[in-house]
């Protein structure tokens, strides 16, 4: 084998067998670029149905599509070669029917070439992670704040607090024993997430819960500061490079306006110059 070979992408059973291990990374990614810079350093790569409000301005995950997804999970897969790929199956997909989500969560592999999909709910959706397990569909569960169901959850707010906590690690063990493999807990408190992650077999990917999670996930607009229409608490921004962005725009609109740019090296000669004879 070439020194230079490519590590070869993990597969779901991979992610499953680090429970307890070094801690798994992953970020989100919607675009080729994305993919390509995270990919030596991520175990996985979640391409997001966030990408409704980080890409397209919508006000919610709720107005996704199946051909959104599809189209920046085709875009993803392009620049990844070490991280496994996880798609979001969005609002509407697969909470009809297990039927349903069998052929959605099918199509969305074959469409890709993600390794799995990910899915929303806990105990009420323990039936469908079986039913699509059983026929070949591995699925990442999630659990705690689970933003499809904002409306019925009164908006983006901390789960499992108090009475609610034996609610989420009901939902994350239906979740585990229907067959997941891995289950994010967003917006779960510390304490309830180490629990949970004590209680569970399968790995526990923190986004807004505990450092003692088996991983963490972020969403790459984030943690870069380029989505900057608000942050969230659990957010950690490793670059401002929305500011930066912004300072480099205006910095080309001042050298256009008075005529710095483009320069005598960034424009072409009428003429070439003639060779010496």
């Amino acid at each position: 084998m070439s020194a230079t070979a490519q590590k070869k992408a993990p597969m779901p059973m991979d992610i499953r067998a680090r429970k307890g291990g070094e801690p798994l990374v992953s970020l989100t990614a919607y675009t080729t670029p994305m993919a390509q810079m995270m990919d030596a350093h991520c175990d996985f790569v979640l391409v997001g149905d966030s990408v409704g409000m980080v890409l397209h301005g919508q006000p919610s995950t709720l107005g996704v599509t199946m051909e959104m997804m599809i189209l920046h999970g085709q875009a993803v897969a392009r620049g990844l070669n070490s991280a496994m790929m996880v798609v979001d199956m969005p609002f509407g997909s697969y909470e009809e029917s297990k039927e349903q989500a069998f052929r959605n969560g099918a199509r969305l592999m074959a469409k890709t070439g993600a390794g799995a999909v990910k899915l929303e709910g806990g105990v009420e959706m323990a039936e469908t992670i079986a039913f699509l397990v059983k026929r070949g569909v591995p699925v990442m569960a999630h659990v705690g704040l689970t933003p499809q169901s904002i409306n019925t959850l009164g908006g983006y707010k901390v789960q499992g607090r108090d009475a609610d906590a034996e609610r989420v690690v009901a939902d994350a063990k239906a979740v585990a024993d229907a067959g997941a493999f891995a289950v994010v807990l967003e917006k779960v408190p510390e304490g309830l997430s180490d629990r949970i992650t004590a209680e569970v077999e399968i790995p526990t990917i923190g986004i807004g819960a505990s450092a003692g999670c088996d991983g963490q996930i972020l969403v790459l607009d984030d943690m870069l500061g380029l989505f900057t229409a608000f942050k969230a608490k659990f957010v950690k921004r490793f670059a401002e490079l929305g500011i930066t962005a912004e300072e480099a725009i205006a910095q080309y609109a001042a050298d256009v306006k008075t005529r710095k740019f483009p320069g005598p090296e960034h424009v072409f000669a009428d003429v070439l110059p003639k060779k010496d004879a």
